[in-house]
């Protein structure tokens, strides 16, 4: 009996992908055609997020390679970060804020429903300000959706860059990384895409390059530092 694996991921991949992933490799150090497809890629993967003005970065790695770029990325030592949490994910994400030095306030809420803008609004004015906001789009253990669609916006009004989580939503929720304000969204291939574990996508808006660029100190990873990958894919 064939079996059918029907976790929210990672996912069975189709006969299509296995197939794929058989097609002879390349030396991606070298081939230009594979610049090429990597680009061209990057470019169908910001339509999924129906962004026109972000940088897209297509990273090996698990998805949580992702969250950990984030925070290498834009935290400095002592930053102030507020962690949105109403779900396992959400909490988590304040794990790898303090690893990289931050300050982490976090914003409880309810895990079985989704974030109330009012109340995170009147959190944030009473205990701001912050640099960053992290938080989670679909937390996948209770599958709650919450509204980045007028969190992000409020975060943006707020002079605050916004990260979110969308490794259980990508491809199977709608996003509108512009529209909405994101300045940085983390997905994965191995949930709604249904392709193999390993892949990681970073979203990055005008502003959170900006920040990437200005920030005083260096970024203490290689891999993880966002700041490199942005490099490369110039020249």
């Amino acid at each position: 009996m064939e079996r059918l694996v029907m976790t929210p991921g990672p996912t069975q991949s189709s006969e299509e992908v296995r197939g794929a992933l058989s097609i002879k490799n390349t030396n991606t150090d070298l081939d230009k055609d594979f610049f090429k497809l990597y680009n061209d890629t990057c470019k169908k993967a910001k339509k999924l997020v129906n962004s026109k003005d972000s940088k897209a970065i297509i990273m090996l790695g698990e998805a949580i390679l992702g969250l950990e770029s984030a925070c290498a990325s834009f935290i400095e030592e002592g930053d102030r970060v507020l962690c949105i949490d109403n779900g396992i994910f959400g909490r988590g994400f304040g794990e790898f804020t303090d690893m990289y030095g931050a300050e982490t306030i976090y914003f409880r809420s309810d895990y079985k429903r989704g974030i109330d803008v009012d109340e995170l609004e009147k959190f944030i004015d009473e205990n701001g300000p912050f640099k960053l906001a992290t938080l989670v789009h679909c937390e996948t253990p209770t599958g709650i959706t919450n509204p980045i669609e007028d969190i992000c916006p409020l975060l943006n009004r707020k002079g605050i860059i916004s990260i979110v989580d969308a490794v259980s939503s990508y491809g199977g929720e709608f996003i509108s990384m512009d529209e909405w304000a994101i300045d940085m969204l983390i997905a994965g291939t191995q949930k709604c895409l249904s392709v193999t574990a390993g892949g990681t996508l970073v979203f990055l808006s005008n502003r959170a390059v900006e920040v990437l660029e200005n920030r005083k100190s260096s970024v203490k990873s290689f891999y993880a530092n966002l700041k490199n990958w942005l490099l490369v894919m110039e020249n």
